[in-house]
């Protein structure tokens, strides 16, 4: 079971001393400090069942994003560069066995063609995603993959940061991944249950618990100073399984002195021929997937919470409201389906799953200024060096919005100049003009600097 402790994780989610609502209001006051929580206070919090607790844990997980990450959304969008797959996975679309599947990698041109698509939408950053095979998703296919999503440049439009979600590597594997310049390592563990782990991978390469497990460490070891974990709820005990990833982020955090820069929570939605999907095993309602994000948000207050276009519209809002603090937008799982397979009015037979929220980014990015949030598409830590434990003393201690505030509103000018509808223009300026008038002297100052670059012509200003 490596460092999962099963035994103890369950031996929490059974205490009934962890179920007192006054010990729980008690924990969710000290979590509004900001300095995260222990492994039993989270699942005294994971039990919560009483209406005003629940209000009182979600006030509490915005608080605590606001104080790091103020009110920004990082906007991204995931780029499929093939659907074939050596694994069998029983929840996924993409697993060996399913015949139904169009299969397709896509050649570098069509990496290219989709590339320019997601630039002229406005997008900076993209998470590459592949299919675990070790023919048609090699390092150097990928290595090659990248190199061609950061060549392509449209009217002064470029994807800045491209993160990756493939196969866990070897320690030598993982240093070449570095070499291509990538920002996070992404890939989820899927199920910390050892038993469900097994059960959903029957065979294949992934089928091995304590490689997946250890994938993160050998990153970290070859020099990849971000990474990026998560779990797929609905294969087990939501309890379980966060009070896991949880004990994840813990034992990097300790062993490396960095945390998960991100942290991702999708839920089990149907997919093509994969029988799990449409019957989980442990279905997670709304108010208890809130629950999770508002647990991890207080537990992790430095990680970046991402949520995928799995879950609609509503509830991606309400969602925003508890501790999110990473989107994807626009989205397609399936290769080539934003340019190369655009002709084709349905992409269901080569996608990864099917998807809650079917809106355009320009839609997503006017929602956001309505409701009040600043879209960003910084990449600037990036290019700064600001990654891994540089970042993380940042994050941890509150200092890293002095930096991205700016950031955020200078790129997005550049998105409302060079990208956006009227419509959307419009809400945007708004969103603007209200984030200079909130600032502090100092900092209004450059953002009114770098503002005004951006007025001018010059793209990609940041601090």
């Amino acid at each position: 079971m490596e460092f999962i402790n099963e035994n103890y994780i369950a031996s929490l989610i059974d205490n009934v001393r962890l179920k007192n609502t006054q010990l729980q209001s008690e924990i969710i006051n000290k979590a509004i400090e900001a300095k995260g929580l222990s492994l039993k206070d989270c699942a005294a919090l994971l039990n919560i069942d009483k209406p005003e607790l629940f209000e009182k844990l979600f006030t509490a997980a915005y608080k605590v994003k606001e104080k790091i990450y103020g009110n920004r959304l990082v906007l991204f969008a995931p780029l499929y560069v093939s659907n074939q797959c050596v694994n069998n996975c029983l929840y996924c679309a993409f697993r060996r066995d399913n015949k139904q599947l169009i299969r397709k990698t896509l050649s570098i041109q069509e990496i290219k063609e989709e590339t320019e698509f997601l630039v002229k939408q406005g997008h900076k950053r993209i998470l590459l995603v592949t299919g675990e095979h070790p023919k048609k998703s090699n390092l150097d296919f990928i290595g090659e993959a990248i190199e061609t999503m950061y060549d392509v440049h449209v009217n002064g439009g470029n994807i800045r940061r491209i993160n990756v979600n493939t196969a866990p590597l070897s320690l030598e594997g993982f240093k070449t991944l570095k070499s291509f310049g990538i920002g996070t390592y992404q890939c989820f563990q899927e199920t910390y249950h050892y038993n469900t782990y097994v059960k959903m991978h029957p065979d294949g390469p992934k089928k091995d618990y304590a490689w997946r497990l250890y994938a993160m460490d050998r990153a970290l070891q070859a020099g990849i100073d971000d990474v990026g974990i998560g779990v797929l709820f609905g294969l087990t005990d939501y309890k379980f399984e966060t009070l896991a990833l949880l004990e994840h982020a813990f034992n990097l955090d300790k062993r490396y002195g960095v945390g998960p820069h991100t942290v991702s929570v999708p839920r089990l939605e149907p997919a093509l021929n994969a029988p799990v999907s449409y019957n989980p095993p442990f279905v997670v309602d709304d108010l208890s997937f809130k629950k999770i994000v508002a647990v991890i948000r207080l537990a992790l207050p430095y990680t970046g919470i991402i949520l995928t276009t799995r879950e609609r519209p509503q509830l991606r809002r309400e969602l925003f409201e508890i501790g999110v603090s990473q989107i994807s937008a626009g989205s397609r799982t399936s290769p080539g389906a934003y340019k190369v397979l655009s002709d084709l009015n349905d992409n269901s037979q080569s996608e990864q799953f099917q998807l809650g929220d079917h809106r355009t980014l320009d839609e997503v990015v006017k929602d956001c200024c309505e409701l009040g949030y600043l879209p960003s598409f910084c990449t600037a830590c990036y290019r700064s060096s600001r990654t891994g434990d540089r970042f993380m003393r940042l994050a941890k201690t509150g200092k890293i919005g002095k930096l991205c505030t700016p950031n955020a509103i200078s790129t997005f000018k550049e998105y409302v100049i060079d990208y956006a509808s009227p419509q959307t223009k419009t809400a945007a300026l708004k969103t603007i003009d209200n984030e200079i008038q909130k600032a502090e002297s100092k900092i209004k100052n450059k953002i009114l600097r770098m503002i005004k670059e951006v007025d001018a012509g010059r793209r990609d200003v940041y601090l």
